[in-house]
């Protein structure tokens, strides 16, 4: 029966970072008809809408410690949501999808400072190759970094911020209940910066309402719930690997359906570095020091 449940996690949570590393050639092609930020607050919008409707019986355990650490979460989530998709406005599919996957080499250092728990030998490793990985894959012919790198990025480090606070304050609370709270929270936030400062369109084109719809119910709501279910019976280092897939569906699909995506020798070594960087600190560190932010990814993907 265990192993039957392992297959099971273990086929969620593949599905789940295969959604998401669709997901970035969709959002890319979305942003061209809609604000980047703007869209992102769509997307969290239909996603708590559909939760909500599925779920609505769970509101009843809502306290005031949930509304607390839901919107907090929520706004990091946001922030890092929208930084993500302004820089992917900026660079390709592929690179913003590995460069923001630099959250996995991030994380154990904030989670030290949140918890004092220090990292561990390999993640100190991983960083450092996952910097040589970045300068790989950003930096150009005159040592010169695009800002959609640098957002995605900057992006890496809300992404890394949200989830050392996720593993301080989410004890025993109901995933889906605080993923709720927190898209409807990051809903707001992208929504009113969209409208503040964006150009935000009267209405949606009709031609992006599949790549709307999808980007909400399907790499945000069910992409949470796969995550969910697979997390519950996989262990953590299993679920890391699994998940990191997604950077590299992420380039898949950018080289399949993204026209300005070319793959060079430079650009793969450095998706090569930072594989092996997640590989380093999501495995081989959470391994050895029970890392339990590995396991926390939260809903930040896709």
């Amino acid at each position: 029966m265990k192993t039957k449940y392992d297959l099971l996690a273990k086929a969620a949570l593949f599905s789940a970072a295969l959604i998401w590393g669709i997901s970035f050639a969709i959002l890319k092609d979305a942003i061209t008809e809609l604000p980047p930020v703007f869209t992102i607050g769509v997307r969290f919008t239909i996603a708590f809408i559909v939760l909500s409707l599925l779920f609505a019986k769970k509101y009843k355990h809502i306290n005031k410690e949930y509304i607390i650490h839901g919107i907090s979460c929520g706004m990091l989530l946001g922030i890092a949501y929208g930084v993500q998709t302004m820089g992917l406005d900026g660079t390709t599919p592929g690179k913003n999808a590995f460069l923001t996957s630099g959250y996995c080499i991030i994380t154990p250092f904030l989670y030290w400072l949140i918890s004092r728990k220090r990292p561990t030998v390999y993640n100190v490793t991983a960083a450092c190759v996952c910097m040589v990985g970045f300068g790989l894959i950003s930096l150009d012919g005159d040592i010169g970094i695009s800002k959609g790198d640098l957002l995605s990025i900057l992006c890496g480090f809300f992404y890394a911020l949200h989830i050392a606070y996720v593993a301080k304050v989410y004890g025993k609370k109901d995933p889906v209940l605080f993923a709720m709270l927190q898209f409807a929270t990051g809903a707001v936030l992208c929504l009113t910066y969209g409208l503040l400062f964006e150009d935000v369109p009267t209405s949606i084109p009709t031609s992006i309402i599949p790549q709307i719809l999808f980007l909400s119910i399907v790499a945000t709501a069910l992409g949470l719930l796969l995550q969910t279910i697979g997390q519950k019976y996989a262990s953590p280092s299993a679920a890391a690997l699994i998940m990191s897939l997604e950077s590299v569906f992420g380039v898949a699909f950018s080289l399949i359906f993204y026209a300005d995506e070319r793959l060079t020798l430079r650009l793969v070594m450095g998706f090569v570095f930072v594989f092996a960087a997640i590989i380093i600190s999501e495995v081989l560190g959470g391994e050895k020091s029970g890392n339990k932010q590995s396991s926390l990814k939260g809903q930040t993907q896709g």
